[in-house]
Protein backbone atom coordinates (compact mmCIF):
# COMPACT_ATOMS: atom_id res chain seq x y z
CA UNK A 1 0.00 0.00 0.00
CA UNK A 2 1.53 3.26 -1.17
CA UNK A 3 1.53 5.99 1.46
CA UNK A 4 2.98 9.47 1.64
CA UNK A 5 2.97 11.25 4.98
CA UNK A 6 3.82 14.94 5.28
CA UNK A 7 4.81 16.85 8.39
CA UNK A 8 6.36 20.15 9.37
CA UNK A 9 3.77 22.77 8.47
CA UNK A 10 2.74 25.57 10.77
CA UNK A 11 2.47 29.29 11.34
CA UNK A 12 5.54 31.44 10.74
CA UNK A 13 6.21 35.17 10.45
CA UNK A 14 7.33 36.71 7.15
CA UNK A 15 11.03 36.10 6.66
CA UNK A 16 10.91 32.93 8.74
CA UNK A 17 11.69 29.33 7.88
CA UNK A 18 10.00 25.94 7.95
CA UNK A 19 11.09 22.46 6.93
CA UNK A 20 8.56 20.05 5.48
CA UNK A 21 9.08 16.29 5.41
CA UNK A 22 7.47 13.65 3.22
CA UNK A 23 8.03 9.99 4.03
CA UNK A 24 7.05 7.37 1.49
CA UNK A 25 6.21 3.73 2.11
CA UNK A 26 4.84 0.79 0.18
CA UNK A 27 7.21 1.06 -2.79
CA UNK A 28 10.86 1.54 -3.65
CA UNK A 29 11.76 5.10 -4.52
CA UNK A 30 15.02 4.33 -6.31
CA UNK A 31 13.74 5.05 -9.83
CA UNK A 32 11.07 7.61 -9.06
CA UNK A 33 10.64 11.08 -7.74
CA UNK A 34 8.77 13.05 -5.13
CA UNK A 35 7.48 16.55 -5.63
CA UNK A 36 6.01 19.28 -3.47
CA UNK A 37 2.89 21.07 -4.61
CA UNK A 38 0.81 23.78 -2.97
CA UNK A 39 -2.71 25.07 -3.20
CA UNK A 40 -3.80 28.41 -1.84
CA UNK A 41 -7.51 29.24 -1.30
CA UNK A 42 -9.22 29.96 -4.59
CA UNK A 43 -6.17 28.99 -6.64
CA UNK A 44 -5.12 25.95 -8.62
CA UNK A 45 -2.58 23.53 -7.22
CA UNK A 46 0.92 24.42 -8.46
CA UNK A 47 4.16 22.48 -8.58
CA UNK A 48 6.79 23.92 -6.26
CA UNK A 49 9.76 21.57 -6.35
CA UNK A 50 10.69 17.98 -7.08
CA UNK A 51 13.61 15.60 -6.79
CA UNK A 52 14.49 12.38 -8.53
CA UNK A 53 15.75 9.65 -6.22
CA UNK A 54 18.01 7.97 -8.75
CA UNK A 55 20.14 10.92 -9.87
CA UNK A 56 19.17 13.71 -7.48
CA UNK A 57 18.04 16.05 -10.24
CA UNK A 58 15.79 18.82 -9.01
CA UNK A 59 13.14 21.24 -10.22
CA UNK A 60 12.02 24.55 -8.68
CA UNK A 61 9.28 26.89 -9.77
CA UNK A 62 10.69 30.37 -10.39
CA UNK A 63 8.92 31.96 -7.41
CA UNK A 64 10.83 29.81 -4.88
CA UNK A 65 14.28 29.64 -6.47
CA UNK A 66 16.93 30.78 -4.03
CA UNK A 67 14.57 30.43 -1.06
CA UNK A 68 13.51 26.76 -1.03
CA UNK A 69 15.79 23.73 -1.10
CA UNK A 70 14.66 20.17 -1.72
CA UNK A 71 16.71 17.21 -0.53
CA UNK A 72 16.33 13.48 -0.01
CA UNK A 73 17.40 10.80 2.41
CA UNK A 74 17.33 7.55 0.48
CA UNK A 75 17.82 5.45 3.61
CA UNK A 76 14.64 6.92 5.12
CA UNK A 77 12.58 7.20 1.91
CA UNK A 78 12.10 10.81 2.90
CA UNK A 79 12.17 14.12 1.06
CA UNK A 80 12.61 17.46 2.78
CA UNK A 81 11.65 20.94 1.63
CA UNK A 82 13.58 23.62 3.46
CA UNK A 83 11.71 26.88 3.06
CA UNK A 84 13.50 30.11 3.94
CA UNK A 85 12.54 33.77 3.59
CA UNK A 86 8.88 32.81 3.64
CA UNK A 87 6.38 35.39 2.46
CA UNK A 88 2.60 35.67 2.87
CA UNK A 89 2.15 34.52 -0.73
CA UNK A 90 3.69 31.18 0.26
CA UNK A 91 0.65 30.48 2.42
CA UNK A 92 -1.03 27.33 1.18
CA UNK A 93 -1.66 23.67 1.86
CA UNK A 94 1.47 21.83 0.79
CA UNK A 95 1.18 18.34 -0.62
CA UNK A 96 3.82 15.84 -1.61
CA UNK A 97 3.26 13.46 -4.46
CA UNK A 98 5.13 10.71 -6.28
CA UNK A 99 5.27 9.76 -9.95
CA UNK A 100 5.41 6.07 -9.00
CA UNK A 101 4.69 3.95 -11.00
CA UNK A 102 4.14 5.89 -14.25
CA UNK A 103 6.98 8.47 -14.26
CA UNK A 104 4.75 11.07 -15.94
CA UNK A 105 5.59 14.74 -16.15
CA UNK A 106 3.45 17.81 -16.61
CA UNK A 107 4.59 21.40 -16.94
CA UNK A 108 8.21 20.60 -16.15
CA UNK A 109 7.52 18.75 -12.92
CA UNK A 110 6.57 15.16 -12.19
CA UNK A 111 2.86 14.35 -12.32
CA UNK A 112 1.86 12.55 -9.14
CA UNK A 113 -0.16 9.38 -9.08
CA UNK A 114 -0.21 9.22 -5.28
CA UNK A 115 -0.56 12.15 -2.90
CA UNK A 116 -0.07 12.83 0.78
CA UNK A 117 -2.76 14.32 2.96
CA UNK A 118 -1.33 17.84 2.93
CA UNK A 119 0.10 20.15 5.58
CA UNK A 120 -0.87 23.78 6.15
CA UNK A 121 1.76 26.49 5.88
CA UNK A 122 0.66 29.94 7.01
CA UNK A 123 2.95 32.96 6.74
CA UNK A 124 1.56 35.89 8.67
CA UNK A 125 2.59 38.52 11.16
Amino acid sequence: QVQLVESGGGLVQPGGSLRLSCTASGFTLDDYGIGWFRQAPGKEREGVSSINFSDGSTYYVDSVKGRFTISRDNSKNTVYLQMNSLQPEDTAVYYCGTDYPLRLRRGGILAPVYWGQGTQVTVSS
